[in-house]
């Protein structure tokens, strides 16, 4: 919808909760968001015209609210950063909330983007409970416990027109609502096609870290991944087959109660499968019902303390397992694990090089996990990422008030944090010259010297740096301090692009089965991304087929599901001009619903919403 001065904003709103829709050409009075709305009006007593900022939590109050959840958003904080990173091109923040909607993790888009978010304080700390602030993605889906999209002037409260908010709930363990995962916009170029997609990556997201809670809740037993018709479900059970645990999906599927898990029943009351499976590693079986009904194939992996590691000839360490699935049978890789093996616990700094998305922090967090140091902390900062301002604090840490708007009690900083551990630093190449000086000093003395600090602090790191840039030239430009350079430079890894690996065909058919367990790539989709150049490496690859996963009709993934623009972001005029003719025509002749649309054009739906992206078509109504 288009923005709307805040006195026809109230009037839009009033109207609903009166049911008066003939003034609401844009609003259906039996949807989602004007049932909110009505909500806000006679619940909750809002008044959509009140401006002024949401109710945000201090330093410490933050501290006692996240206190519960700590252990789930340190488990979650991979995806979490992951989904980050596939959106923050587009200006979206990622949140993860509490039930009661309060953002406990933030993690803002680039400078120009982020001054929004900073300015409406939407970040670590705010409350967007439905009950406060209205309509809004965040609270309206937690109130209802379902997935929601709230775009731009669907907001109950008008001052939040510019944003754009999708939601997914999150579930715990046992199915009880534990927050939501929170991605929002200011964008005004972006259709609500774009949000639809990215809701559907969110979601996807979100069960993957559904998975991650219960199956680390559930470390210690067997879990039978189980398929349905609204996704895999999860069900832990012990060596005598009693059922322990189940996901929401789970009980959906099997009618599992709280106490019928209380009781111990036994799992072969609900599923049974071939009684050998699983015993050793996580195995795909035919699973049937207890009649003896086909639910379908599902896994079955074994508690983690029992699990073995897949025997072969000459098999590495166990330490440098991840290492060597990470090389696969890329030559130049499989020498610099071979190398990396060499050099072993020997405190020898490493250079990775590759460009953006081959996966370098997971390289270097596999070097990590390889190390004597596994078991200390690894802490990890983007160069690129941080404001220039902001570095020194992170990065060195000061003392209490050693500057305006420090924390009481000072901060320890990244490098302190690392101390026994590694210390990764991501796009290097983009460190301030400044700070290249201050970084030398650790490493040559082993201290740091936190800001308005009366003495220094010994350190014991490994540092592993990572960059897409020419370091060496850099140096020969005097943008990059040469004795720093050689300081990092201890041993220099080179990360291949996806396109130009031996084993690129391996790496699909590995990424497809992570990324799309349940679905199959058909002859025509195999050929395209067989044939891809994949700009965005790696990153680029697992998107792509995260989203296929959600898109892809009957498990089948076709050339219409993967989203691959023209290598450089061409189309051919000509062409490009007639297909948009062509689907502008279609979404007018069905009033801007895109389901009809795409049925009258004989797309599918994910591939006429990528065609309305790509040729950045304007709809009034997409459905």
């Amino acid at each position: 919808m288009a923005s709307l001065s805040a006195s026809n904003h109230v009037a839009r709103v009033l109207s609903v909760a009166n049911q008066v829709t003939d003034r609401l050409a844009d609003v259906d009075a039996s949807s989602r968001i004007a049932n909110s709305w009505r909500r806000c009006l006679i619940s909750h007593k809002l008044d959509p015209a009140r401006q002024g900022p949401p109710q945000t939590l201090t330093e410490s109050e933050i501290r006692h609210v996240a206190e519960p959840m700590e252990d789930t958003i340190r488990l979650l904080t991979p995806e979490l950063d992951d989904l980050a990173r596939v959106l923050r091109d587009a200006g979206y923040c990622v949140n993860l909330a509490d039930a009661n909607a309060t953002m406990l993790f933030s993690r803002l888009p680039g400078e120009a983007d982020a001054k929004m978010f900073l300015d409406w304080k939407i970040y670590t700390g705010s409350n967007f409970a439905e009950a406060f602030e209205g309509t809004n993605g965040l609270g309206t889906a937690l109130a209802e416990e379902k997935p929601i999209l709230v775009h731009r002037d669907e907001h109950f409260r008008a001052q939040w027109h510019m944003f754009s908010c999708a939601v997914a709930p999150l579930f715990d363990q046992a199915g009880r609502l534990a927050g939501a995962i929170n991605i929002t916009s200011c964008r005004e170029d972006l259709a609500r096609a774009a949000h639809q997609l990215a809701l559907a990556v969110t979601m996807e997201a979100t069960r993957r870290m559904e998975g991650a809670i219960f199956r680390g809740r559930f470390r210690n037993a067997w879990i039978a991944t189980v398929p349905g018709d609204g996704g895999s479900g999860l069900i832990a059970y012990d060596d005598d087959r009693r059922i322990v645990g189940a996901c929401r999906s789970a009980r959906a599927l099997l009618g599992l109660t709280d106490g019928l898990i209380a009781s111990g029943i036994d799992l072969s009351r609900y599923i049974k499968f071939d009684h050998h499976a699983g015993r050793n590693a996580d195995e795909l079986v035919e699973l049937r019902r207890a009649d003896g009904r086909a639910l379908g194939q599902g896994r079955i992996a074994p508690p983690l303390h029992t699990r073995l590691p897949t025997p072969r000839r000459d098999a590495p360490a166990d330490r440098f397992d991840a290492l060597h699935r990470l090389a696969g049978r890329d030559p130049g890789l499989v020498k610099s694990v071979k190398r990396l093996r060499s050099i072993g616990d020997h405190n020898l700094p490493v250079l990775l090089h590759g460009e953006t998305g081959v996966g370098k922090d997971v390289f270097a967090r596999a070097i990590h996990a390889a190390s004597s140091r596994a078991r200390n902390n690894y802490v990890a900062l983007n160069c690129a990422a941080m404001p220039e301002s902001l570095i020194d604090a992170e990065l060195f840490g000061y003392e209490a008030g050693a500057f305006t708007g420090a924390r009481r009690e000072g901060s320890k900083g990244l490098i302190v944090q690392a101390d026994g551990g590694t210390l990764f630093l991501d796009e290097i190449g983009d460190m301030p010259i400044a700070l290249q000086t201050r970084l030398l000093r650790v490493l040559e003395n082993r201290e740091v010297w936190p800001l308005g600090a009366r003495r220094p602090v010994p350190v014991d790191i490994r540092l592993i740096s990572a960059t897409h840039r020419d370091l060496g030239r850099m140096t020969e430009a005097g943008a990059f301090r040469a004795d720093l350079y050689f300081r990092l430079r201890g041993m220099e890894v080179r990360l291949p692009s996806l396109r130009d690996r031996a084993d690129r065909d391996d790496i699909i058919r590995q990424v497809a089965r992570e990324e799309a367990p349940n679905c199959r790539l058909s002859d025509e989709a195999w050929a395209l991304l067989s044939g891809y150049p994949y700009p965005g490496n790696m990153r680029q690859l697992r998107h792509v087929l995260r989203l296929a996963g959600c898109t892809a009709e009957d498990g089948v993934i076709t050339d219409a599901d993967l989203d691959l623009p023209p290598f450089g972001g061409r189309v051919e005029p000509n062409l490009a001009a007639a297909e948009r003719a062509a689907i502008v025509e279609a979404l007018r002749k069905h009033g801007g619903r895109v389901t009809e649309a795409a049925r009258a054009l004989k797309l599918s739906r994910a591939t006429l919403y990528r065609k309305i992206k790509l040729l950045k078509i304007e709809t009034a109504q997409q459905r």
